[in-house]
């Protein structure tokens, strides 16, 4: 318990505020299959699929965006509205007639999602500082969700049997004004003034552009890619698989999908003891090895009892991937302009999940589930490779670099960065005034910000 982010007060209520949202979206995708369903008979598969396309079009969208701008406004304020907003769209759903009322509602819905998540996630750092701590706080994290996989379907089946479905999206309305309240009873710390300058459209493209200069963040997002893939498969192709080739059934299909969930857990729980002593990389690297291996031995056409060790292989490789991931984007980032590359990561994720759900999708439907199986095995090394080699095994957190004499005009605080003479008008820190920087040499924790536009050639 001596490193247990839960003794935070200030986090004990973040992560409630997440249960609470997590567990009212699962009861809301039940719901939605069954809206759909009403709306659009045996075309419903049709609607959830533009639907959940949509979705990731919302994430992938909006997430830079939200990312770019969040850094102007108060961000708990930004928060709970966010959260009303979620709750206010939720509660819509009952009355919707057309089917066009359902992706609009859903594309808005996720578009206020694709703000929030990485804002959210990029507050965590600030309220927990100490690299263990937050380390175990990824892990709640990441056991968050995948409790939330398992225990909605059962809880909103449970619900159904007594209430009707519409029901179920006031229930997630709830959830979404229990996680503003836990977020407004918060004190959340003052973010850095952001140093940043220029138009709309150079910071729209900041996030983005840091995240893909930054050598273990395009590590990062090749393995995001073989995450991708591997849990596409089994999202998408469970039910089918099991169902279809081996003639199981529906609990069966519960069973393998438990057993995915179980080995992301277990990986969750036990990594932060491993992560206190040992780097990120070689444990992110196993994972995508794990992810490939898991994927290839798919292709033998394994009957039930050998699915299982197999999806629970693709659950711990996903969560050796997925639960430092948060560590590295902290340390990407100086504290100003983590929310842009926190939604730089969950936008570029998200383009990486709907290329994996096309290929499980579209290539299972018509070219089968081994060569499924085999397609995404090869994406999944390719993945993997591509990120040992853009990501240097040797990768310091304080880099010795030298900065060119430059002038310029930017909100600053007198950092390394700014040693500067005044002349008593320029007012309190931060402030703004035309400053000159003279040539230097120095070491310090390196990212890419206003003074630090490209990775230092080593």
């Amino acid at each position: 318990m001596e490193h247990s982010p839960l003794r935070n007060r200030t986090y004990r209520r973040l992560f409630g505020a997440q249960v609470a949202s997590l567990i009212g979206t699962g009861f809301t995708t039940v719901a939605l299959a069954l809206l759909a369903y009403d709306l659009a008979g045996g075309k419903a598969g049709a609607v959830l699929g533009t639907a959940l396309a949509l979705k990731m079009v919302a994430y992938v969208g909006v997430a830079p965006v939200a990312g770019a701008l969040v850094h102007r406004v108060p961000r708990r304020t930004f928060l709970v509205t966010l959260d009303v907003a979620r709750a206010a769209m939720v509660m819509c759903l009952p009355w919707v007639t057309e089917i066009w009322h359902i992706y609009m509602l859903i594309f808005l819905l996720n578009a206020c999602s694709a703000a929030f998540t990485p804002t959210f996630q990029a507050t965590i750092p600030d309220v927990l500082p100490d690299d263990r701590v937050y380390t175990r706080a990824l892990s709640l994290s990441r056991l968050a969700y995948d409790l939330e996989n398992l225990l909605s379907p059962a809880l909103a089946a449970m619900a159904l049997l007594v209430m009707h479905y519409d029901a179920l999206f006031a229930m997630n309305a709830a959830a979404f004004a229990v996680s503003a309240a836990l977020v407004l009873s918060t004190r959340l710390p003052s973010p850095q003034p952001s140093q940043r300058d220029g138009g709309i459209w150079r910071n729209l493209a900041f996030g983005t552009r840091a995240y893909l200069a930054t050598p273990r963040l395009r590590g990062l997002l090749a393995l995001s890619l073989a995450v991708a893939s591997a849990g596409a498969m089994v999202i998408v192709n469970t039910v089918v698989y099991v169902r279809d080739q081996l003639n199981g059934s529906e609990v069966d299909v519960t069973i393998a999908l438990a057993a995915s969930g179980a080995g992301s857990m277990i990986a969750a729980l036990a990594l932060p003891h491993f992560l206190d002593r040992q780097p990120d990389r070689p444990f992110m690297l196993a994972g995508g090895v794990l992810l490939a291996i898991g994927l290839l031995l798919g292709t033998t056409q394994p009957g039930l009892m050998a699915l299982l060790p197999i999806w629970f292989v693709l659950g711990v490789g996903s969560s050796l991937v997925q639960t430092p991931t948060g560590r590295l984007l902290k340390r990407s980032a100086i504290e100003a302009d983590r929310p842009a590359i926190f939604a730089a990561q969950f936008a570029l994720s998200h383009a990486c999940w709907l290329v994996g759900y096309w290929v499980a999708g579209h290539v299972g439907s018509t070219f089968g589930l081994t060569f499924t199986f085999a397609a995404l095995a090869l994406i999944t090394m390719v993945g993997t490779v591509v990120a040992s080699r853009a990501w240097p095994s040797h990768d310091p957190i304080d880099i010795e670099h030298t900065h060119d004499v430059i002038s310029h005009d930017h909100v600053h605080v007198h950092d390394q960065h700014h040693r500067h003479a005044h002349d008593g008008s320029e007012g309190p820190e931060p402030h703004r005034h035309a400053h000159l920087h003279e040539p230097l040499t120095h070491s310090h924790a390196y990212t890419i910000d206003a003074h630090h536009e490209r990775w230092p050639n080593r």
